[in-house]
């Protein structure tokens, strides 16, 4: 069915705890500023809507609400960069540590720990937002190869099945785009772009076996998260009951916004576990294949890009002297 350890993943998980706090965190700080500046928002609106008739004060509370939300939406883009680097990139650090059988610290050490792992590797967060926004790129294509091919299978349903697959590894990009950012990680690669483009090719020539667990890992995620929604529509009804004139839809809304922290806090990081798992054992032993890397230069401009940023990349030496990185290789 799958071809990984759930009891290791879940393993892995319990042994990075400090960083399950922190994301929990960090994920419900950024649902409880979702809902204080929407409430705040709704509640400026209702007062503002006394002014005017029923319909009116319907109408200013929900552009009140939808401007809090809209506000701090704005503010959190602005910090996505940050939670890349300092969050999802440090528990990747341990984990590939986890995954490799190294003893990696406890409490609050093991977030300094990953912080300087993350560092070495990626110098500044805008290197590793760019290396990311690259490998989505690319791994989108790939879908779209696997889709290409499939249209060639003369197997009637056969294209049904396929979009329903590629629709999966969409949502499922969000994970795969981490693992390959542990690639990154665990051969400790001085040239991150030329690592990052090994690991796609890798990723590419071993599509089915990732596409299967990617889609088995999407489908656990959404069932859970659709699970802990029905368990979070109490206490979001409840929250929405101290807004000022009620509002209909903010239980609904409000309980999303507790799914989803409690997805990026608590399920991705077994999902992604599992993942890296899957990976690093398919690829061992295995080379880029030329044939690959050419189909992912023929369908991705983003790829093109990324072995572009390979080229130019300029490393650091021990010795002071500066020149282009070696490419990364997988440790022994």
């Amino acid at each position: 069915m799958w071809d990984f350890s759930v009891g290791r993943g879940l393993s892995m998980m319990a042994r990075t705890w400090p960083f399950i706090v922190f994301r929990l965190v960090v994920y419900f700080g950024i649902a409880v500023a979702y809902v204080l500046a929407t409430g705040v928002g709704a509640g400026i609106g209702w007062g503002v809507g006394a002014f005017g008739d029923a319909d009116f004060q319907g109408a200013t509370m929900f552009w009140g609400g939808a401007a809090g939300f809209g506000l701090t939406a704005g503010l959190l883009y602005f910090l996505r960069e940050y939670i890349l680097y300092m969050v999802k990139a440090g528990h990747i650090a341990v984990l590939v540590e986890l995954l490799d059988d190294h003893p990696i610290p406890d409490g609050r050490p093991q977030i300094e720990h990953a912080t300087g792992v993350v560092k070495e590797r990626f110098a500044e967060t805008n290197v590793l937002f760019a290396l990311d926004l690259l490998v989505k790129g690319v791994l989108a294509a790939v879908t779209g190869l696997v889709q290409g091919v499939a249209s060639l299978i003369p197997i009637p349903g056969l294209q049904q099945f396929v979009g329903l697959v590629r629709a999966f590894l969409r949502i499922a990009v969000g994970l795969v785009d981490e693992v390959i950012l542990a690639y990154v990680i665990r051969t400790r690669a001085d040239n991150p772009w030329a690592a990052a483009k090994t690991a796609l090719v890798l990723y590419g020539q071993n599509y089915p076996i990732m596409l299967k667990n990617a889609a088995w890992l999407t489908i656990f995620t959404y069932v859970l998260a659709f699970v802990v929604f029905l368990v979070m529509l109490a206490p979001a009804a409840a929250v929405v009951w101290f807004i000022p004139g009620g509002w209909s839809a903010g239980g609904f809304v409000f309980a999303i916004l507790f799914a989803w922290a409690v997805k990026a806090a608590l399920i991705e990081p077994f999902a992604i576990a599992c993942m890296m798992q899957v990976y690093f054992k398919t690829i061992e032993g295995q080379v880029p294949d030329p044939v690959w890397e050419g189909r992912l230069s023929s369908a991705s401009k983003k790829f093109n890009q990324l072995k572009d940023k390979a080229a130019g990349w300029i490393g650091h030496k021990p010795d002071g002297a500066e020149g282009p990185a070696a490419p990364a290789t997988p440790p022994a």
